[in-house]
């Protein structure tokens, strides 16, 4: 699976982002995927995830009611709407392919875009 990221930027504090990503390579209606963001000097952390079928979500508890996780199968893409952005949402983020909550169980990465989030 090959997957491209894309849509980061540079926001106010509570404005909004939508970070996309692009996947080729297997049939990506039948796989589950993963957003991950990491910050300078921070590790990876999980941000969201959703399943095949787009029925179920999860979310880290740090951006959950802020961030929502979307995929449309037809377009082979999955999204992260960023709302109420705050300082500490800066970091690269990188989509991937796999489930639960650590980056062990993901195993195609895509190349991190970058959000940062003025103050």
């Amino acid at each position: 699976v090959q997957l491209q990221a894309s849509g980061g930027g540079l926001v106010q504090a509570g404005g909004s982002l939508r970070v996309s990503c692009a996947a080729s390579g297997r049939t990506f209606s039948t796989l589950d995927m993963g957003w991950f963001r990491q910050a300078p000097g921070k590790e990876r952390e999980f941000v969201a995830n959703i399943v095949w079928s787009g029925k179920n979500t999860y979310y880290a508890d740090s951006v959950k009611g802020r961030f929502t996780i979307s995929r449309d199968n037809a377009k082979n893409t999955v999204y992260l709407q960023m709302n109420s952005l705050k300082p500490e949402d800066t970091a690269s983020y990188y989509c991937a392919q796999g489930n639960g909550r650590s980056w062990s169980g993901y195993h195609y990465w895509g190349q991190g875009t970058q959000v940062t989030v003025s103050s």
